[in-house]
């Protein structure tokens, strides 16, 4: 079997493809990952062929300024960015690629609506893998309107419920229980693990500081206001600040606290015992599998979205990453810390994942979707 992955996104829209994508390499299928070109190299890094799509993008040289959350500004984003703009660039990209590359499946990413439409187009079974944890930031009032344009220009019918994006199967490597009880899975949906890592605790405790690898380029004065705010308490700090600023410019810090541009997630959390971030997708369930609370500053797209849901579930504190000031940072760190309730939820929700299929066991209906 011959399946072919492809993501629009950032890192961050591939990191979720990767377990299910080893999982069918390892049963011995053919994979490929179709991504833009300078996301090729992180896909081969992980051990896939990489085909690059479509045109790379102008990658920012210095840190920008800190926008106020908009939840109609990430609509307009998803809408005109990823559908009217992104999927009607890849579209024709994507009929030519499949047509050249044959695969017997198209597992596409959540907001590749490009590749969905041009799957359905020739009639190849595909998947949709859900890279977005809240389930409540891909809906069909943003983003009908333009995927009916695009689905009228290439014959498709009608659909305006975007049944396409879970018509054969959904596979979701989050925690169900993290899921807006307002967006629950489809019919056809498979929950499957995430990596889940242990758990560990640290004297004095260790807080992990990250924006994310594509949020930390517009966070303005956000990375030395959280600093600031963690300088003075008895904790060891782990902050990475991504390669658009360097960590010199923060000044001179504390002895325990260690600022990298990049740290591979997984060997940090285990030593930790706080999350602060911006409330991604990927940072968020990476503290939760490992049992850890969190603190989160959204700045966009799907982050207020999982920031409710942490509330919700009771594994963290939410802040204004405008309006925080060090004080603030420093009493929410303090609270989440102290509160054991925070950890005993973050290490709930590490259970319900443990519970889940391991990807391989969705590796068989993939098989029987290519017939």
């Amino acid at each position: 079997m011959r399946v072919l992955f492809t993501f629009i996104g950032g890192l961050g829209h591939f990191q979720p493809l990767v377990p299910f994508a080893s999982a069918v390499a390892a049963a011995g299928h053919t994979v490929a990952v179709a991504a833009g070109p300078d996301r090729c190299a992180a896909v081969r890094a992980a051990g896939f062929t990489a085909i690059p799509v479509g045109e790379g993008r102008a990658e920012p040289s210095r840190v920008g300024p800190l926008l106020a959350p908009d939840r109609q500004r990430d609509d307009e984003e998803l809408r005109d960015g990823f559908v009217r703009r992104g999927a009607a660039r890849r579209v024709p990209l994507y009929l030519e690629l499949f047509q050249r590359w044959r695969p017997d499946v198209v597992g596409c990413e959540e907001v590749d609506f490009g590749s969905v439409l041009a799957a359905e187009k020739l009639g190849l079974p595909y998947v949709n893998v859900q890279v977005i944890a809240s389930g409540a930031f891909v809906r069909p009032a943003v983003v009908s309107e333009p995927v009916a344009e695009l689905r009228a220009g290439l014959g498709l019918p009608p659909d305006p419920e975007l049944a396409m994006l879970h018509r054969h199967l959904l596979l979701s490597p989050f925690p169900p229980s993290f899921r807006d009880p307002a967006f629950p899975l489809p019919a056809t949906a498979f929950p499957i693990r995430p990596p889940v890592g242990p758990v560990g605790r640290s004297d004095p405790p260790t807080v992990y500081f990250t924006l994310g690898t594509a949020f930390n380029s517009e966070s303005g004065d956000l990375f030395p206001r959280v600093l600031a705010g963690l300088s003075d308490l008895p904790v060891s700090v782990v902050a990475t600040v991504g390669r658009h600023l360097d960590p010199a410019e923060l000044g001179p810090q504390r002895p325990g606290v260690r600022v990298e541009r990049y740290l591979p997630q997984e060997t940090v959390l285990p030593h930790c015992d706080l999350v602060i971030s911006h409330g991604g997708s990927g940072s968020v369930v990476g503290a939760l599998a490992h049992g850890l609370p969190t603190v989160l500053l959204p700045l966009g797209a799907d982050q207020p979205q999982n920031a409710e849901q942490c509330a919700r579930l009771g594994v963290g504190r939410e802040l204004d990453p405008v309006a925080a000031t060090p004080h603030d940072v420093r009493a929410a760190v303090e609270e989440v810390l102290a509160e054991p309730g925070y950890r005993r939820a973050a290490r709930r929700v590490r259970a319900e994942m443990l519970d889940l299929p391991e990807p391989a066991r969705a590796v068989p209906l993939l098989e029987r979707l290519a017939g």
